[in-house]
Protein backbone atom coordinates (compact mmCIF):
# COMPACT_ATOMS: atom_id res chain seq x y z
CA UNK A 1 0.00 0.00 0.00
CA UNK A 2 1.40 3.39 -1.00
CA UNK A 3 2.09 6.23 1.55
CA UNK A 4 0.97 9.80 1.36
CA UNK A 5 3.48 11.70 0.04
CA UNK A 6 3.69 14.19 3.19
CA UNK A 7 4.47 11.15 5.31
CA UNK A 8 6.62 10.19 2.26
CA UNK A 9 8.78 13.18 2.51
CA UNK A 10 8.87 12.85 6.40
CA UNK A 11 10.44 9.69 5.69
CA UNK A 12 12.65 10.62 3.04
CA UNK A 13 13.94 13.81 5.60
CA UNK A 14 14.38 11.43 8.24
CA UNK A 15 17.00 8.98 6.11
CA UNK A 16 19.13 12.03 5.53
CA UNK A 17 19.52 12.40 9.53
CA UNK A 18 22.07 9.88 10.88
CA UNK A 19 22.24 11.74 14.46
CA UNK A 20 19.26 11.00 16.86
CA UNK A 21 19.59 15.03 17.97
CA UNK A 22 18.93 16.16 14.38
CA UNK A 23 15.97 13.71 14.25
CA UNK A 24 15.01 15.06 17.59
CA UNK A 25 15.01 18.54 16.08
CA UNK A 26 13.31 17.55 13.08
CA UNK A 27 10.32 16.00 14.62
CA UNK A 28 10.31 19.21 17.08
CA UNK A 29 10.24 21.41 14.17
CA UNK A 30 7.54 19.14 12.84
CA UNK A 31 5.26 19.34 15.77
CA UNK A 32 6.12 23.37 16.10
CA UNK A 33 4.55 23.70 12.39
CA UNK A 34 1.17 21.85 13.39
CA UNK A 35 -1.86 24.32 13.83
CA UNK A 36 -2.71 24.36 17.34
CA UNK A 37 -6.57 22.87 18.05
CA UNK A 38 -9.31 25.53 19.05
CA UNK A 39 -9.69 25.53 23.07
CA UNK A 40 -12.86 23.53 22.39
CA UNK A 41 -11.50 21.03 20.64
CA UNK A 42 -8.89 20.19 24.20
CA UNK A 43 -11.93 18.09 25.66
CA UNK A 44 -11.67 14.94 27.66
CA UNK A 45 -13.31 12.70 24.36
CA UNK A 46 -10.60 13.78 22.58
CA UNK A 47 -7.41 13.32 24.99
CA UNK A 48 -5.51 10.28 24.23
CA UNK A 49 -5.43 7.88 27.24
CA UNK A 50 -1.70 5.84 27.59
CA UNK A 51 0.32 9.16 27.02
CA UNK A 52 2.18 10.75 29.69
CA UNK A 53 1.92 14.03 27.86
CA UNK A 54 -1.30 15.58 27.21
CA UNK A 55 -2.41 14.46 23.46
CA UNK A 56 -5.47 15.63 21.79
CA UNK A 57 -6.33 14.13 18.79
CA UNK A 58 -9.81 15.25 16.95
CA UNK A 59 -10.95 12.53 13.98
CA UNK A 60 -13.51 14.18 11.84
CA UNK A 61 -15.25 12.02 8.69
CA UNK A 62 -14.98 13.41 5.35
CA UNK A 63 -16.82 11.16 2.65
CA UNK A 64 -15.28 7.34 3.70
CA UNK A 65 -12.25 9.07 5.38
CA UNK A 66 -11.19 10.70 7.89
CA UNK A 67 -9.56 14.01 8.85
CA UNK A 68 -7.25 14.07 12.08
CA UNK A 69 -6.03 17.16 13.61
CA UNK A 70 -4.09 17.04 17.42
CA UNK A 71 -2.25 18.54 19.69
CA UNK A 72 0.39 17.84 22.68
CA UNK A 73 2.07 19.69 25.53
CA UNK A 74 5.35 18.17 24.87
CA UNK A 75 7.88 18.92 21.98
CA UNK A 76 8.63 15.15 21.04
CA UNK A 77 5.43 14.17 20.93
CA UNK A 78 3.70 16.69 19.07
CA UNK A 79 6.02 15.78 16.88
CA UNK A 80 5.22 12.07 16.38
CA UNK A 81 1.87 13.76 16.29
CA UNK A 82 2.45 15.46 13.00
CA UNK A 83 3.69 12.24 11.68
CA UNK A 84 0.67 10.31 12.48
CA UNK A 85 -1.11 12.95 10.97
CA UNK A 86 0.90 13.04 7.54
CA UNK A 87 0.38 9.26 7.76
CA UNK A 88 -3.62 8.85 8.01
CA UNK A 89 -5.15 12.13 7.88
CA UNK A 90 -7.56 12.21 4.77
CA UNK A 91 -6.97 8.98 4.07
CA UNK A 92 -9.64 5.89 3.55
CA UNK A 93 -11.23 4.51 7.01
CA UNK A 94 -10.30 1.15 5.43
CA UNK A 95 -6.55 2.37 4.47
CA UNK A 96 -6.28 3.83 8.02
CA UNK A 97 -7.35 0.35 10.04
CA UNK A 98 -4.97 -1.78 7.98
CA UNK A 99 -2.07 0.82 8.46
CA UNK A 100 0.42 -0.10 10.78
CA UNK A 101 1.90 2.94 12.06
CA UNK A 102 4.29 1.19 14.71
CA UNK A 103 5.85 -0.87 11.85
CA UNK A 104 6.74 1.91 9.90
CA UNK A 105 8.28 4.05 12.87
CA UNK A 106 10.58 1.21 13.65
CA UNK A 107 11.37 0.92 9.81
CA UNK A 108 12.41 4.40 10.07
CA UNK A 109 13.73 4.27 13.30
CA UNK A 110 11.66 6.19 15.01
CA UNK A 111 11.24 4.65 18.37
CA UNK A 112 14.49 3.30 19.20
CA UNK A 113 15.23 6.09 21.21
CA UNK A 114 12.47 6.86 22.83
CA UNK A 115 11.45 6.46 25.90
CA UNK A 116 9.46 3.15 26.82
CA UNK A 117 6.63 5.67 28.41
CA UNK A 118 6.57 8.16 25.08
CA UNK A 119 6.72 4.60 23.14
CA UNK A 120 3.62 3.23 25.11
CA UNK A 121 2.06 6.54 24.08
CA UNK A 122 2.65 6.54 20.62
CA UNK A 123 1.17 2.76 20.57
CA UNK A 124 -1.59 4.73 22.24
CA UNK A 125 -2.41 7.30 19.91
CA UNK A 126 -2.10 4.77 16.97
CA UNK A 127 -5.02 2.30 18.54
CA UNK A 128 -6.69 5.39 19.36
CA UNK A 129 -6.65 6.42 15.38
CA UNK A 130 -7.01 3.05 14.02
CA UNK A 131 -10.13 2.18 16.53
CA UNK A 132 -12.09 5.62 15.16
CA UNK A 133 -11.35 4.27 11.95
CA UNK A 134 -12.35 0.79 12.37
CA UNK A 135 -15.73 2.20 14.55
CA UNK A 136 -16.71 4.13 11.82
CA UNK A 137 -16.11 1.87 9.05
CA UNK A 138 -18.50 -0.69 11.51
Amino acid sequence: MTQPQAFQDIADNLSFLDDWEDRYRYLIELGQALPKLDEGERTDSNKVNGCISQVWLVAEPKDSALHLKGESDAMIVQGLVAVLLALYSDRPMKEIAETDAIALFDELGLREHLTSQRSNGLVAMVNRIRNEAKARLA
